[in-house]
């Protein structure tokens, strides 16, 4: 079993970078797992296909030409639920029992069969956005029965029965406290991309089709941000609970500065090359045009969100979730949904001016991220004080 990683002692950025490599690693494969039909499906089906399956990933306000796709996308993934649950509940096993490789194994997997069944299903057999979706399913079902026969096959550090499966009142409020407000802000910063993939979508099938490729391609472009936000959240909380609150703004600072350094190469290549990065899921010139225009206002969030989401691991990790939560849904409901909408009724407009909307939306959410801080240095501050002159 792997040795549980303490973060209160020692130096600071080495850990945090080995601890952020298997996050990442993780986060690249879900990213692949995600991209496979698209890619596929762009190279040897139709610009309906390329839609239908971008926007089966989405839902909502479906262009009328793949519309068709769209809803048989949605009803062949759905029926793979229960695979997607199972895994994530087994993959939780794995990491309790300390085995944090394990489930990129099962995931790598995953993708393998996954690319297999859509070369077979969309490029030979030409089944499309419908090839890709049973394909993704099979691949998910892979996945879920290969890690209950690898547990099947090893010994458990507990025991366990049906009489286990209950429910414990104060574990639930626990993980409610802190669990809920995470869990509100991704449903509804989810929601308000939808209402922005829709708002796209009433503007045409190759528009629809170019900001599903350029969303993938996102995506990666996101990979070292994501995964400060998810390791952070976990150095500080460690640092927070040790009361080593130095030590805690010093992984902060080191989070910023090393994905800085990434976003900017990852905005420059969305900048300079998009349409190089677009040919890569779709191999008709209007929808590579379309997602390169897309990605150009992307190369600007690269940068800020460097910022963005290492405070929102900071916050996470701090148990300030709540505040992580109404960021989120200022930066949604206030910038990102009325930015895009009105951007979108000007005639002829491009899509850089309507992905405008994301960067836009993160400069507020960087201002907010920046104003609580001031104030949780001068609430920790009186707070020393207090203290002092009570000794």
């Amino acid at each position: 079993m792997e040795s549980i990683n303490n973060f209160t002692k020692g130096k600071i950025l080495g850990p945090l970078l080995k601890f952020a490599y298997p996050v990442f690693l993780a986060l690249f494969l879900q990213a692949m797992y995600g991209a496979i039909d698209l890619l596929i499906v762009g190279k040897f089906a139709s610009t309906a296909d390329v839609s239908g399956v971008a926007t089966g990933n989405q839902i909502m306000q479906a262009p009328e030409e793949a519309f068709g796709q769209t809803v048989s996308y949605v009803r062949i993934c759905s029926s793979g639920t229960a695979f997607i649950i199972a895994f994530n509940l087994l993959g939780s096993i794995f990491r309790g029992m300390g085995d944090s490789k394990m489930p990129l194994i099962t995931v790598a997997i995953a993708c393998a069969v996954n690319i297999f069944g859509d070369l077979l299903l969309v490029a030979v057999f030409n089944m499309g956005a419908d090839g890709a979706a049973y394909a993704t399913v099979f691949a998910q079902a892979v996945s879920v029965i290969l890690s209950v026969l690898i547990i099947m096959r090893r010994s458990l550090p507990f025991s366990f029965t049906i009489n286990d499966i209950r429910i414990d009142k104060d574990i639930a409020l626990s993980i409610f406290k802190f669990g809920a407000p995470v869990a509100l802000q991704e449903l509804l910063v989810s929601l308000s991309f939808l209402v922005i993939f829709a708002i796209v979508n009433s503007l045409g099938l190759t528009q629809s089709a170019g900001v599903g490729v350029a969303e993938k391609i996102c995506g990666f472009l996101m990979l070292v941000g994501s995964t400060y936000m998810q390791s952070l959240s976990a150095f500080v909380a460690q640092n927070i609970g040790a009361r080593r609150r130095d030590r805690a703004k010093l992984a902060l600072k080191y989070g910023i500065l090393t994905s800085l350094a990434a976003g900017i190469i990852m905005g420059y290549l969305s900048f300079f090359h998009g349409d190089l990065l677009s040919s890569i899921f779709s191999n008709d010139p209007q929808v590579i045009y379309m997602a390169s225009e897309y990605l150009k206002a992307y190369s600007i969030d690269c940068i800020l969100t460097a910022f963005l989401f290492c405070f929102c691991g900071y916050y996470s990790g701090c148990g300030r979730t709540t505040f992580t939560m109404l960021q989120g849904i200022i930066g949604a409901f206030c910038v990102r949904i009325p930015f895009s909408y009105f951007m979108s009724r000007i005639p002829g407009i491009s899509l850089f001016y309507i992905g405008l909307a994301t960067p836009a939306s993160t400069v507020v959410q960087i201002m907010l991220c920046l104003i609580y801080f001031i104030y949780m240095e001068k609430k920790a501050k009186a707070q020393q004080l207090a203290i002092a002159e009570q000794e």
